[in-house]
């Protein structure tokens, strides 16, 4: 498998092991968990489109009236089914919703930066296409893509470990315990800031060259998996697309949120648009 066509994507994401991985998450991100609660309101229809292993399916469903849930995957749709047996899951390709009436959900979901693997440009507009069709008036999509300039990675760690730690030796001394966090943290941090350091050179090395980066918009072939093909796209480049679909930005927030997006630091942006009212 090349891992550089949008057929070989498919034949990743449907190996069993993968499925697997996708099926063992089970968190949803401090953005994602914010824009749900304030766009999709209680009792919606929600589509669920690259569902995965279900990441985000116990969420949504409980906030739905209807819940689909949808992947080209075969197997990503077996593990869901598996795992929630009494909702609804489809082996669909979300460049082609046809199998969905006109204006039969009051959201669309796409996370996990699945849109950025409906390839080539064609097919992506196929399912933005779709997006606007099955969605209701006055409902809205809320999907993610990667951002093509993010080459700086910030140094992060597990600050509770960190804790457990210092608590655990301190032997309840509160004086002991300052002492043993300050030194542990200060090593974290020195090392995490070299790990940080290596993995942006890395990452400048492969996309600073790539025409995506200038232009803002482009494809590369992503490391996950062994290998996948994706597309990035600047906040600039992805509403301009979308507003060709009719549909309205309402919101842009980086994954990393509660901090503050950069555009040469945030991995990836959420994005809600709005179908305007009749």
């Amino acid at each position: 498998m090349d891992g550089q066509s949008p057929v070989a994507n498919l034949q990743t994401y449907g190996r069993r092991d993968v499925a697997a991985h996708y099926a063992a998450l089970d968190y949803l991100t401090p953005c994602e968990r914010l824009l749900f609660e304030t766009y999709i309101p209680q009792g919606s229809a929600i589509l669920d489109l690259g569902v995965g292993g279900g990441r985000t399916t116990p969420y949504l469903a409980s906030r739905a009236s209807r819940y689909v849930g949808v992947d080209y995957a075969v197997s990503m749709v077996e593990v869901c089914r598996t795992k929630f047996p009494d909702l609804e899951f489809v082996v669909a390709d979300a460049a082609d919703l046809s199998v969905f009436k006109d204006s039969s959900f009051d959201a669309v979901v796409f996370a996990f930066n699945g849109i950025d693997y409906v390839l080539p440009d064609d097919r992506r507009r196929s399912c933005l296409r779709h997006i606007h069709r099955v969605l209701k008036p006055g409902g809205c999509a809320i999907f993610s893509s990667h951002n093509p300039r993010s080459v700086i990675i910030r140094p992060s760690w597990n600050r509770e470990r960190l804790q457990s730690m210092a608590e655990q030796y301190s032997a309840k001394s509160k004086v002991l315990y300052w002492l043993l966090h300050t030194a542990l943290t200060l090593a974290r941090f020195t090392v995490a800031c070299g790990q940080a350091s290596i993995a942006s050179l890395r990452r400048a090395v492969r996309r600073l060259p790539a025409q995506m980066f200038w232009r803002g918009e482009g494809t590369l072939v992503d490391s996950a998996h062994g290998g996948l093909l994706t597309h990035y796209s600047t906040p600039e480049r992805v509403i301009a697309e979308v507003a060709g679909f009719h549909l309205h930005p309402a919101h842009v927030l980086g994954d990393d949120y509660p901090r503050s997006s950069h555009p040469y630091l945030t991995d990836w942006y959420y994005y809600v648009f709005t179908k305007p009212e009749k």
